[in-house]
């Protein structure tokens, strides 16, 4: 039975983290030079490069919310509207907080053809507005600090022989259990919008949207025209097969009097 030297295993493993080491650095390094390239050709209003070389860092490297930012930025100055807010809304699922997006996304909404009527209810979308404008991470610390001091309120309201300090242990709970509930609630809403996937943005000039899920053969088939950068809810999906070509259609919500049939390859998933 032989046994290995434990210096030349302690050798291996220096070797193996200098070359992880190494592996990593150099692909800092390539996607610094890449986004560089990138932001270039952006500068100099090759903006199908740009938005060529920003899909490849995001395939290669990883997203980020200035990173769909960007590609956003590259298809506006194309005139593809659809995929401009497709990214803007992507670097907002990522940063609730990218104010540039934010703006960007509202101004170039105000540029698409179809204002779609409203979609939820009043009540529910402000609530929902107002919590996906902050980061989950930042409600989750402001429910873990509200909790904190509510146990220190608790303390001062069981340990305190003053009236006063007793009073105010007792009316800041109540304040701070509710501040708690609610930034749970909050974190939960953000949690939620920034990783669901059910809504999509129609990315072709226009699209016609069927009563079915197969292409209209008259005009009672017809269900809508609608443009690019419209933002539709996904609610189911079916795969069609007609004289061997397959097509996949989703079931949308284009508000809350709206609902039809749209071809998966017209829209694009946020």
């Amino acid at each position: 039975i032989t046994h290995s030297h434990p210096r030349k295993r302690n050798e291996m493993k220096r070797i193996i983290s200098t070359l992880i080491l190494l592996t990593a650095v150099f692909n800092m390094i390539s996607a610094s030079s890449l986004t560089q390239e990138a932001d270039s050709a952006y500068m100099n209003d090759d903006f199908i490069k740009a938005a060529k070389l920003y899909e490849e860092i995001a395939a290669n490297e990883g997203t980020s919310s200035n990173l769909f930012y960007n590609l956003g930025n590259a298809y506006y100055r194309q005139g593809k509207l659809g995929l401009a807010i497709l990214n803007y809304e992507r670097a907002l699922r990522l940063d609730p907080s990218n104010k540039d997006a934010r703006t960007n996304l509202a101004f170039v909404n105000s540029k698409i053809t179809d204002e779609p009527g409203d979609r939820g209810m009043f009540i529910s979308n402000t609530v929902n507005g107002f919590a996906c404008k902050t980061p989950a991470n930042t409600w989750s610390l402001i429910a873990i600090g509200s909790f904190v001091l509510l146990l220190g309120a608790i303390a001062l309201y069981v340990f305190s022989s003053n009236v006063r300090l007793r009073k105010t242990g007792f009316f800041g709970g109540i304040l701070l259990l509710g501040a708690c509930v609610l930034a749970n609630i909050m974190a939960s809403i953000a949690t939620r919008y920034s990783t669901s996937h059910n809504e999509a943005i129609i990315i072709e000039p226009s699209t016609l949207l069927s009563t079915s899920p197969r292409t209209p053969k008259d005009r009672s088939e017809e269900a809508m025209l609608l443009h690019e950068g419209t933002k539709l809810e996904i609610l189911d999906s079916v795969t069609t097969r007609i004289d061997s070509v397959t097509t996949r259609w989703y079931d949308v919500k284009v508000d809350n009097n709206n609902r039809a049939w749209v071809r998966a390859s017209a829209v694009e998933r946020i």
